[in-house]
């Protein structure tokens, strides 16, 4: 079905979102977003719902005055976030959400097209201006050392990233998708909520968040808190490097992460 740009009725850093056709919107990537890390989003994306991820299913792909777009699937509802700032939603129900969905995602087989950790960070410590490059070093190598084992991450899932829709939640924004341990996915959501909480905003309400998701996560895979704890921290510094991809710290968070994975390579080596 070719649907027509409708009204904008989502915004974000990197995209826009209208309507499109009946039951369907396109994501539109903003200029100077990077065409092929939006294409991997729609593979990602597509792999992800026909994996059994609750994720959009993705209709097409679509490029309306020079701007890349995704076609997908209408998601009805509001976000987790916005339950919780209208507090329809306690933090212990926001935590019990996110760890459910946490567990889905790890037990989906990842999609043969994910790229390992290894990989991804090859790719996103290349964009310019991002990642240091002694610090890329540092972390490639630091990857190296860590184990094997490898399951399907979304790579950023947080409330703002979860609609919750009649037929239940729904993840959306799949770009950072990729084969890794747990561990690496929950340690994303602890940067995010104890972190990397926006200057100016109340630090209390993400971290009764991110306790809430972990120990909800530890109860239902029988993971003693003391070992996720140790288990997310080994991939803390990585999630560090990455955060430093991402334009969106202020210049005080910026040097705060470059002089925390200074520290950790500094000690690792």
């Amino acid at each position: 079905m070719r649907g027509s740009l409708g009204e904008k009725i989502g915004e974000g850093a990197t995209a826009d979102v209208h309507a499109w056709a009946p039951g369907q919107v396109v994501k539109l990537f903003k200029a100077g977003v990077l065409q092929r890390l939006a294409r991997h989003e729609a593979r990602m994306t597509r792999a992800a719902f026909a994996a059994g991820a609750p994720a959009p299913e993705v209709f097409d792909e679509v490029t309306l005055d020079g701007r890349f777009g995704i076609v997908l699937q209408r998601l009805d509802g509001p976000t987790l976030m916005q339950l919780l700032r209208t507090r329809a939603m306690t933090f212990e129900q926001a935590g019990a959400t996110l760890a459910s969905l946490y567990i889905s995602i790890h037990r989906t087989p990842p999609p043969p097209r994910a790229p390992s950790l290894r990989d991804w960070f090859g790719a996103v410590s290349q964009v310019p201006g991002g990642i240091p490059e002694h610090i890329a070093a540092g972390v490639l190598a630091l990857i190296e050392r860590l184990p094997p084992e490898e399951g399907l991450c979304h790579g950023d899932l947080h409330p703002s990233n979860v609609i919750m829709t009649a037929d239940g939640p729904r993840i959306i924004d799949w770009v950072c998708t990729v084969r890794a341990p747990a561990a690496y996915d929950l340690g994303r959501c602890h940067l995010l909520l104890s972190e990397l909480v926006r200057e100016g905003m109340d630090r209390e309400r993400p971290r009764a968040i991110d306790a809430a998701v972990q120990s909800e996560y530890a109860q239902l895979t029988g993971l003693a808190p003391a070992a996720l704890s140790a288990a997310m921290e080994l991939y803390l510094p990585i999630l560090r490097a990455f955060a430093l991809a991402e334009r969106v710290w202020s210049p005080t968070q910026r040097e705060q992460l470059i002089q925390r994975v200074e520290a950790t390579l500094r000690s690792e080596g």
